[in-house]
């Protein structure tokens, strides 16, 4: 027997204790919402062992997204605590036929370290782990249509997003031929899954451009809540929910699309900006302030106006000062669906820290990811609005851009993107 055998087999022993609740721990909710955990297999004894004395997994852990279905994996999962985010280029002279090849490697390994089983040639990185909610996650950038000679394919929602005067962009990370969402509730796990895809690469492409993200663990709470960012604020109180009757109209591309873009029926687009946060200048405000600049309280995320986290904001309330109680300017009130015709998009971020800058200050904020059916109909007006008068834009920088094409999950036998790079 291999070496490699060794390590699939160990690896699969470990999730063989799971139990069935475990093993087929995937569940679906909104990003930022309650995280769930699989139960471990009732065979466990007193010393902490499974069946056959190997140790049963932990249900943060245990629990499985898997990689065939309508959409893909790491859109309505449930936020992960590690993240990473990478862009490829095709290498030069590469085209459609080495797409198709990359795709279905990428597919295929994704495939196995979403069940928890290690690839072929595995370095053992995430030898004791179970598959820990990995999902990773494959799209489209506007030049890869260029690339394979697809340009007829390119959907209108991939063209260039329109430049904002908050903009401070760095061309050399920003956008991309491929990219390639990653994340899992383990940091090895997740790090496992991003050397996989890099070396699957091969010669076809070349890194573009790679971020590293994190959240707060699963647990780390005394119960489920939305997310806090690095200024310390609830984020994603407004996302829309699955359960709600029009999610799927505003976060997928509906099935029966025609022309260019018949092939993206079940998937999203994605918006991926990198937005630094001043925090030097944020920590200096007096948290009143802070909340002023947001519209929400920031123990608990409930509107100035009142309420709870998921109070309605009343942005027609007024104080005894005869001044609104949510600022005109209050990043809420101007992201608000409401002040926007309805524009609604799924924020799925990760924190990021890269160190501290040569002045002392932190290299620190948002891999901001938001999904939605249409970008022009999404993040594109929400944007241009906060783009006009949001008081948060003077503690934050948005130094990075992409857009991508997020094809529907490939169905059993399929590779992601083949209704495209096959039709």
């Amino acid at each position: 027997m291999s070496e490699n055998d060794n390590l699939e087999i160990s690896r699969r022993r470990l999730l063989g204790s799971v139990g069935a609740v475990g093993a087929a721990g995937l569940v679906i909710g909104a990003a930022g919402g309650v995280g769930v955990s699989a139960a471990v297999s009732g065979d466990d004894d007193a010393s902490g062992t499974g069946a056959g004395g190997a140790p049963a997994l932990a249900s943060v852990g245990s629990t499985e997204v898997m990689f065939h279905g309508k959409h893909q994996a790491g859109i309505t999962t449930p936020l992960q605590s590690r993240g990473h985010l990478v862009a490829f280029d095709l290498a030069p002279g590469a085209g459609r036929k080495e797409a198709v090849a990359l795709l279905r490697r990428w597919s295929a390994a994704a495939k196995t370290l979403m069940s928890g089983k290690a690839p072929a040639g595995d370095t053992g990185v995430a030898l004791d782990a179970g598959p820990s909610s990995l999902t990773v996650t494959f799209g489209f950038g506007r030049t890869f249509f260029d690339r394979t000679g697809l340009i007829t394919r390119r959907p209108m929602a991939l063209d260039p997003l329109p430049a904002f005067s908050s903009d401070a962009l760095d061309a050399r990370r920003s956008e991309g031929d491929l990219w390639v969402q990653i994340g899992a509730d383990d940091a090895l796990v997740a790090f496992h899954a991003l050397r996989a895809i890099q070396k699957d690469a091969g010669d076809a492409a070349r890194v573009r451009w790679q971020m590293n993200g994190f959240n707060r663990s699963a647990g780390a709470t005394a119960k489920p809540m939305t997310a806090r960012n690095l200024m310390g604020q609830v984020d994603g109180t407004r996302n829309p929910k699955p359960t709600e009757p029009d999610f799927d109209r505003r976060i997928f591309v509906p099935a029966g699309t025609t022309g260019a873009a018949e092939w993206m029926a079940g998937g999203s687009y994605a918006v991926v900006r990198r937005i630094r946060m001043l925090l030097d200048d944020w920590e200096q405000l007096p948290s009143g302030q802070q909340e002023q600049v947001i519209g929400r309280r920031k123990s608990d995320g409930a509107p100035l106006t009142g309420g709870t986290e998921t109070t309605a904001l009343d942005l027609n309330k007024f104080g005894p000062d005869g001044k609104l109680v949510i600022p005109d300017n209050a990043h809420a009130r101007i992201s608000a669906p409401e002040q926007n015709g309805g524009a609604a998009m799924l924020r799925r971020p990760f924190s990021f820290h890269d160190g501290i800058a040569p002045d002392g200050t932190p290299d620190a904020g948002l891999l901001f990811v938001c999904w939605q059916a249409d970008p022009l109909r999404g993040f594109v007006p929400v944007q241009r609005k906060l783009d006009r008068g949001d008081a948060l834009s003077a503690f934050i920088r948005h130094e990075a851009s992409g857009l991508f094409a997020v094809p529907g999950g490939p169905a059993e036998g399929e590779y992601v993107g083949q209704r495209l790079l096959e039709s």
